[in-house]
């Protein structure tokens, strides 16, 4: 038996087995971990498999698992695939096609369009074909180039023999699946962050001069943390004019962040654990110049990268996610100086968690809104994400 036949076997058993309450690139990584048959190229010809499968979200469905493999395998391929030629040899013949002519060619019974079928609750500025379509292809890699890393970053690159792009003079997109941290010291000369994850500050950094306080320093609070991507963009904006706090629900992820910051040179800051939403916290500061705000959401502008999160999606979740960041912006205002910056950030396409947000913010809050931009990712095989601004 081929082993195409052996991988599309594996990849059914594993599919109907997953039930989207782990990532499936934990899930994936404990179910090899448990069958240790698999070799490296197995492991990523069966991930494959299973990543073009919910890559078709929820079109399709009615079509058994085995189906919708080969289906997804032919719709999210652009050259020769083993298996194609083993099961729809003729359907090789199209590999290159585009996705329209694609579906044409093989008759297919359901809508290209049903991948995504929330299109009614998508923000304003999204377009919904090009988002439904962009589910189909793997995003890109992006990295930020650090301050004065620019020069070694591109020599690496150049010597690893790399393909990659430059623009807005430290944006590097590069294949995705580019094993990165083999190449460049990540945190040093680079950190791992999307298109538009390096854009969300671009306001900040093209006025901050004029709409934060003419003082030495600014004190900034990043009170959703995660793991420090946006704090270590603040770092390199402001450089030693920044007082930092970093605040997470999570201590575990805390301890990530710490780690991440000594890598990055990051010494001079205060940090501590926060439950948001429920307001039960005492930051370090009493006031901040400038708060980022990169609230919990549904990360349906980033399900391009982990297509699962699209496949098990229910729409209820959405208003979850928008009583969460009314309560968590409820909560931080009082901490916001005086003509300070409430910087609103998701990584969402929904305008229940966007637009309105800003809607709400503006209706309840002593707020002024200073910029509002979408900043689309589907057209560049990058995430989509949004931010707004407001001034106190």
């Amino acid at each position: 038996m081929s082993r195409y036949f052996s991988y599309l076997n594996s990849a059914i058993n594993i599919l109907e087995k997953y039930n989207g309450e782990l990532p499936f690139a934990i899930y994936s990584k404990q179910f090899f971990t448990a069958n240790k048959k698999y070799g490296s190229k197995d492991r990523k010809e069966i991930s494959r498999l299973c990543y073009n499968y919910f890559r078709m979200g929820f079109a399709a469905q009615e079509h058994t698992i085995e189906q919708q493999l080969i289906i997804a395998t032919f719709l999210c391929s652009n050259e020769f695939s083993e298996l194609l030629h083993l099961v729809k040899k003729e359907w090789n013949d199209h590999i290159a096609a585009t996705k329209e002519n694609k579906w044409n060619f093989i008759k297919a019974s359901f809508p290209l369009k049903d991948i995504f079928p929330f299109k009614n609750k998508l923000s304003k500025d999204i377009d919904p074909d090009q988002f439904n379509d962009s589910f189909l292809q793997q995003p890109d890699v992006y990295v930020r180039i650090r301050p004065g890393q620019e020069r070694i970053t591109t020599d690496k690159l150049n010597t690893a023999g790399i393909v990659f792009t430059i623009s807005n003079n430290n944006c590097i997109q590069l294949p995705a699946n580019t094993k990165i941290s083999t190449i460049l010291e990540t945190d040093v000369h680079v950190v791992v962050q999307d298109y538009n994850s390096q854009r969300v500050l671009d306001y900040l950094k093209r006025n901050h001069g004029d709409i934060l306080p003419d003082s030495d320093t600014i004190k900034a609070w990043d009170c959703c943390a995660a793991s420090g991507g946006k704090s270590i963009l603040l770092q390199d904006i402001f450089n030693d004019k920044m007082e930092l706090t970093v605040s997470d629900i999570r201590s575990n992820i805390l301890s990530n962040l710490h780690a991440r910051f000594k890598t990055a040179g990051i010494n001079n800051y205060r940090s501590f654990t926060a439950d948001l939403i429920t307001g039960n916290y005492t930051p370090p500061e009493q006031q901040y110049d400038l708060i980022i705000c990169d609230a919990p959401c549904t990360g349906s502008g980033t399900w391009g990268r982990t297509p699962e999160q699209l496949y098990f999606f229910k729409a209820a979740t959405i208003e979850l996610y928008a009583h969460k960041q009314k309560n968590i912006v409820n909560n931080l205002v009082q901490y916001l100086n005086k003509n300070g910056l409430l910087v609103y950030i998701t990584c969402s396409v929904f305008k229940k968690e966007n637009e309105d947000a800003v809607s709400y913010i503006l209706e309840n809050k002593q707020l002024q809104l200073i910029h509002q931009e979408l900043l689309t990712g589907y057209d560049k095989k990058a995430d989509s994400m949004f931010v707004a601004v407001f001034k106190h």
